[in-house]
């Protein structure tokens, strides 16, 4: 080194030195005064604009509109319970405080339901609102509005849009949240009042989001490019009945009375639960189908999300459990929904409560409310307490329409399209226009993207199909774009006194299907399947289906007297995660044919069984501490496996060892679940990933990132951290769900499958064996952890890999970057992990990061409802900078619960803000 440049030579430097380390200074004075004057301006902005938007939560306020007196008693958590003397003040109070509190997503939300986000986004959400109106959520919610809901709905909707216009009154944007000050300096958006409909149109978006299998319909359409059937029902392998306990175990259904009853002795002959239906659908055999649903793909994957992850990977835990095994003697519910992450989080904690439960005011309720929409979704009142998982029941089905010039072809004829135009406004660019199509089978969904359009015109197909003609489109047959009632069904559960009012109240809840279950305060434990679930001609759902043969159209409905249901089972107790909800020779209608495959379900249930067995009574923490069980049910497959792999890399076998004694307990700071999981990730990417049909694959995913030196010489670490460039970037991932552990279950003693053989790379061997496979993919995890979380083992944990980010759904995402640093947070380190009780599920398809959590957790005690427990995965407040942004989310993290108060002396002893709302 040069000595004029350098002080430890001695030598005073020269002057080319002195000029050098003056500029050098001069730099970092300008680059720190304008950071700092940056941070100045940011805080003066930020806090002068988020204080301008925090709701006031004491003294009083002035109302138009209401009747009397409405107190908003708030806890130390921002929660807020409301008390009225009318119904129609209680939901104009709850407008009015969820818009305090959240107003900027229940902004966004009605924006997205009525594919407007354009309007306050620009035109980068222009394809996104083309495909939700093609949709028409708000088209529908209107229609349910206009013609399906009651009276007494539409009161209590146009009480709580009064409300929120309450709160709108006389501020601009800037006086509501912060992102709207930031949408300011690009757009001149200012937000419009609240409609009935906005509250509606969102059980629409829930119930995309909670759609069943449509993905997989898709995905086994395209497998049969490649893929025979044998292969497809391989990965697609039948519901283990006899191993997880299905939700209905002490019922039947009655062939004579034709209704679902308990204790009847009637079995039916089904007609098929399970399995991949691959004969009488079309098969994605020729290009033109195998092309509309490979590009349907981009569509979907661009969609926004509501709760969950565009209908993958969502699943739930509830159970409830019977006085005569729990230390109150009463029922225990337990309930925690697994849905997207998100900030704020979509659930909203409330209390809803009547001074006087009378005709004239009905509601004393708690529990977890969507801002934007009146009523309580779960929770409990004072009589009945109910939860929510998705059912999975198979409501959409995907159908090739052969199109012929303005029209579609249907039993040998030509039908018109019912089209209708749509105008997009978009902020920033002028506004555009599309036509909407539709069949009898419902909207084109192939007509949001150009290069559909294009494929469609010259599609050729290997079907039975009629003379081709301008070619074809994919149209979809939905449940929730009909009209229905769910919104009745939110306010008729709210106020049920008893199990027979509960189960005329589910009869309403038309969609998303969900499984209810429930608990009274008399020692009364119950489970129903609602909904509106298709018949169908032709056909099981399980493949899209030729639009063009009436054959194959929905027959009608299954009648809700048949739907399953459970009443104080003598075993005393429910579980429902997402397994099949009856056992497929017991039931004659189809509910779908892909099930969740029952891992949580029956850990759950094991390990209810196991306390009952040990004549031990089960608590409320009991209860929360099987919300948080960790146990890796794959690991307690595969570990002995992997553990007698003989393993000659020093470096491969150190990493071995740590699954030597390994409990199968996926903890935070396990060493041994990181390396598992990582293992487990390369198995799936081996056996599995190189032999599914290029349209499925992931583009881009690689598995070795971040390599840990990338200076000197290239040794083997880094050569094999390198060759992932050429050999993974192009390559298909499954997602690692309990699908896959069920696939793999089934083949793990067949050491000479041919799942188990992977080609040949630069660096290592082709594998003909499950060993040799075992073998390479626990060198390749050592590798992959090697890369991300450096060599050294004893640095390794599962939270390092498995991290919880919580972005703003909207500027937080894609917005400027001060923006991003000031609405997220996180990283959290979790335990859990996919098909896990504690279900943290990650994706094995493009990493391991947390991408569904268990959205809130409660317990809710029928013993003393006081005692009852809560947790949300954010905080009551949707703005960023207050005190109850994420207030909840390091003790949500930790598993603990909050008390949950319901009676109003426990209100009062809690109440740290009051606000009394006059008229």
């Amino acid at each position: 080194m040069p000595p004029n440049t350098t002080a430890s030579s001695g030598q005073k430097p020269g002057k080319s030195g002195r000029k050098k380390g003056r500029r050098a200074r001069l730099f970092l004075i300008v680059l720190v005064l304008a950071i700092v004057g940056g941070v100045a301006f940011g805080a003066y902005w930020s806090i002068s604009t988020v204080r301008a938007s925090f709701p006031q939560t004491k003294g009083s306020i002035t109302l138009d509109g209401l009747s009397g007196p409405v107190d908003v008693q708030r806890d130390g958590n921002g929660i807020p319970q409301i008390y009225a003397a009318s119904d129609a003040d209680l939901f104009m109070a709850q407008g009015y405080v969820q818009a305090q509190d959240r107003f900027y997503e229940m902004d966004v939300r009605r924006h997205m339901t009525s594919g407007r986000l354009s309007e306050m986004f620009g035109k980068g959400q222009v394809e996104n609102d083309e495909f939700l109106r093609t949709l028409g959520w708000d088209r529908v919610a209107k229609k349910e509005y206009d013609t399906k809901l009651s009276a007494s709905t539409k009161n209590y909707l146009q009480a709580y849009a009064k409300g929120v216009n309450a709160y709108l009154k006389g501020k601009d944007g800037k006086d509501i949240s912060l992102e709207y000050a930031a949408l300011g300096f690009s757009n001149d958006y200012e937000p419009q009042e609240w409609t009935p409909v906005d509250s509606v149109a969102w059980l629409k978006a829930m119930a995309w989001d909670l759609r069943g299998n449509m993905q997989d319909e898709i995905d086994r359409s395209l497998m049969t490019s490649r893929l025979g059937p044998k292969q497809i029902a391989d990965l697609y392998p039948d519901y283990p009945y006899s191993r997880n306990k299905t939700i209905v175990q002490e019922g039947e259904y009655d062939t004579v009375t034709k209704s679902y009853v308990q204790g009847s002795s009637a079995t039916a002959s089904s007609t098929g639960t399970a399995g991949t239906g691959l004969t009488g659908n079309v098969t994605a055999s020729g290009t033109g189908l195998q092309s509309q649903l490979s590009g349907l793909y981009d569509v979907l994957d661009n969609v926004p999300t509501a709760v969950g992850v565009n209908g993958n990977g969502i699943g739930s835990n509830s159970w409830v459990v019977a006085g005569s095994h729990t230390i109150t003697g009463k029922p225990l519910l337990a309930n925690d929904p697994h849905l997207s992450a998100s900030l704020p989080s979509v659930w909203y904690q409330m209390g809803l409560h009547c001074r006087s439960v009378s005709s004239k005011c009905q509601y004393d309720v708690t529990g977890y409310t969507f801002a934007g929409m009146p009523g309580v979704v779960i929770g409990h009142n004072q009589d009945i307490a109910w939860g929510m998982t998705n059912s999975g029941a198979d409501v959409t089905d995907l159908y090739l329409e052969k199109l012929t010039g303005d029209g579609y072809q249907y039993d040998g004829k030509v039908l018109p399209f019912t089209s209708r135009e749509e105008t997009i406004k978009i902020a920033g660019a002028e506004s555009k226009k599309i036509v909407v199509r539709e069949t009898n089978n419902g909207p084109l969904l192939s007509d949001r993207n150009d290069e559909l359009v294009k494929v469609g015109k010259k599609a050729t197909v290997d079907t039975a199909a009629p003379d081709r003609g301008d070619g074809y489109g994919i149209s979809l047959r939905w449940t929730a774009l009909d009209p229905g009632n769910s919104m009745d069904a939110v306010f008729a559960m709210d106020k049920a006194s008893d199990w027979s009012e509960f189960r005329k109240a589910s009869t309403s809840f038309d969609v998303p299907s969900q499984n209810l279950i429930y608990a009274d305060t008399k020692d009364n434990i119950g489970y129903q399947l609602p909904g509106k679930i298709p018949m169908r001609g032709k056909g099981n759902g399980s493949l899209p289906s030729p639009g063009w043969d009436s054959k194959y159209k929905w027959t009608g409905y299954i009648p809700q007297s048949a739907l399953p249901y459970e009443y104080n089972p003598k075993r005393g107790y429910i579980v429902t995660a997402n397994q099949a909800v009856v056992d497929e020779g017991k039931y004659p209608y189809t509910l779908t044919t892909d099930w969740g495959y029952g891992t949580r379900s029956q850990r759950i249930t094991d390990l209810i069984q196991s306390k009952i067995d040990g004549g031990g009574k089960i608590s409320t923490d009991d209860m929360r501490q099987m919300q948080l069980d960790n146990s890796s049910e794959i690991a307690k497959l595969l570990v002995p496996k992997l553990l007698k792999i003989d393993v000659k890399d020093k470096n491969v076998r150190e990493a071995q060892k740590l699954l030597e004694g390994w409990d199968y307990t996926q903890d935070a700071d396990s060493a041994a679940a990181a390396y598992f999981n990582a293992t487990w990730r390369n198995i799936l990417k081996l056996a599995f990933g190189n032999k599914l049909p290029k349209e499925l694959r992931v583009k881009g995913q690689c598995l070795y990132v971040d390599p840990v030196d990338t200076t000197g010489p290239v040794d083997d670490d880094d050569d094999k951290v390198r060759e992932c460039g050429q050999r993974d970037a192009d390559q298909a991932q499954p997602d690692g769900g309990d699908r896959w552990f069920e696939v793999v279950r089934k083949i793990i003693d067949d050491e000479k499958n041919d799942w188990w053989q992977a080609p040949r790379t630069r660096l290592d061997k082709a594998t003909d064996t499950r060993d040799e496979l075992f073998a390479r993919a626990l060198k390749d995890a050592r590798w992959e952890l090697t890369a991300k979380l450096g060599k050294d083992i004893d640095t390794w944990s599962w939270g390092r890999l498995h991290r919880l980010f919580l972005k703003n759904q909207t500027l937080g995402t894609e917005g400027p970057g001060f923006l991003k640093y000031m609405l997220n947070r996180g990283p959290w380190k979790l335990s859990g992990g996919e098909a896990t009780v504690n279900a943290t599920g990650w994706n094995a398809a493009g990493g391991y990061g947390v991408v569904w959590v268990p959205s809130m957790r409660m317990v809710v005690n029928l013993g003393d409802l006081d005692k009852s427990k809560w947790i949300n995965l954010s905080g009551a407040s949707g703005h960023a900078y207050s005190a109850h942004y994420t207030d909840q989310t390091d003790k949500w993290a930790k598993g603990e619960l909050l008390p949950w108060a319901f009676s109003r002396k426990a209100v009062d002893k809690s109440t740290s803000d009051t606000l009394v709302l006059k008229p």
